[in-house]
């Protein structure tokens, strides 16, 4: 490390400045619980090193219906606002789930999305709740949605000197749930992850979004399953239906947590509990155990 160049600007236009200066010999430093290992571990030697946690994008806010979060917002601090466990329940309950206590007080929101893991927690309830993301350089800002976001494992649109400045999206529509399978019960990264958004008229479902993680090489709308469920009274027997869509749209593989046989068995039925609590029905969890 003693051949890095290491920043930590106070502003975004100064940091922006130094990306664009840099450009991918730039690696940005906000949390640092997925960089510093690889650092630690010489997976990884940036030639200049930029830290955001300076530039004041810790925050949660409420503009104009919808929730807005910093992208240095730590998941701690998500899974314990008022703010999102009222307008956005299932992404504070993402994040209370994530990592371990002591990761969740320095891991950030912009973080959990940027290192692209196909396992991301966070990813999930925001596909699932049609979140944004306000990305920034020295040439301008956009604004692309969450689902368009993600490549392949570690990669993403980001361009070379763009910064995650903000995820934005619209306060809680329906139910909203999120569900994880890991190894153990608690610390554990995942072996499926799911999250539901059923928006319900008695037992028709008017608009559905179904997420998951860790089946496919990104997180993954599953869009098909969601239009088989939309304009549909909800039974259990379209619930399996859906649940089998929605895992098939996948390509599970094998790996140190789990097999793709068991990905796609429990990954089905975690699926069909999510959606069956988001519809107010009862299912039976056979077979949601490693």
């Amino acid at each position: 490390m003693r051949d890095t160049l290491y920043f930590a600007e106070k502003s975004v236009e100064d940091t922006l400045a130094l990306l664009g200066r840099y450009g991918k010999r730039a690696v940005i430093l906000a949390g640092g619980t997925d960089l510093v290992p690889r650092i630690n571990y010489y997976k990884l030697k940036p030639e200049v090193l930029i830290y955001i946690g300076n530039l004041g994008l810790e925050y949660i806010r409420e503009r104009g219906g919808r929730l807005l979060v910093g992208a240095a917002t730590p998941l701690a601090e998500i899974a314990e606002s008022g703010k999102v466990v009222k307008k956005a329940e299932a992404l504070a309950e993402a994040a209370g789930l994530a990592a371990t206590a002591a990761v969740r007080t320095t891991a950030t929101i912009g973080g959990n999305l940027a290192n692209a893991s196909p396992a991301a927690d966070l990813a999930t309830p925001l596909l699932a709740m049609d979140a944004d993301l306000r990305l920034q350089s020295e040439k301008g800002e956009r604004v692309v949605p969450l689902k368009d976001f993600f490549k392949g494992p570690g990669k993403t649109i980001l361009n070379s000197g763009e910064l995650i400045i903000e995820v934005s999206l619209p306060f809680r529509r329906g139910n909203c749930v999120f569900l994880k399978l890991g190894r153990r019960k608690a610390m554990s990264l995942s072996v499926v992850n799911a999250a539901v958004r059923l928006d319900m008229s008695g037992s028709t479902c008017r608009e559905a979004r179904i997420a998951v993680g860790a089946i496919a090489p990104t997180p993954l709308r599953c869009i098909e399953a969601e239009t088989l469920l939309t304009g549909k009274m909800i039974d259990r027997e379209l619930i399996g239906r859906c649940a089998v869509m929605a895992i098939a749209a996948g390509r599970p593989v094998d790996d140190r947590r789990a097999s793709a046989w068991y990905r796609k068995e429990a990954g089905t039925m975690l699926v069909a509990k999510a959606l069956a609590k988001a519809a107010g029905l009862e299912i039976s969890e056979e077979g949601t155990e490693p």
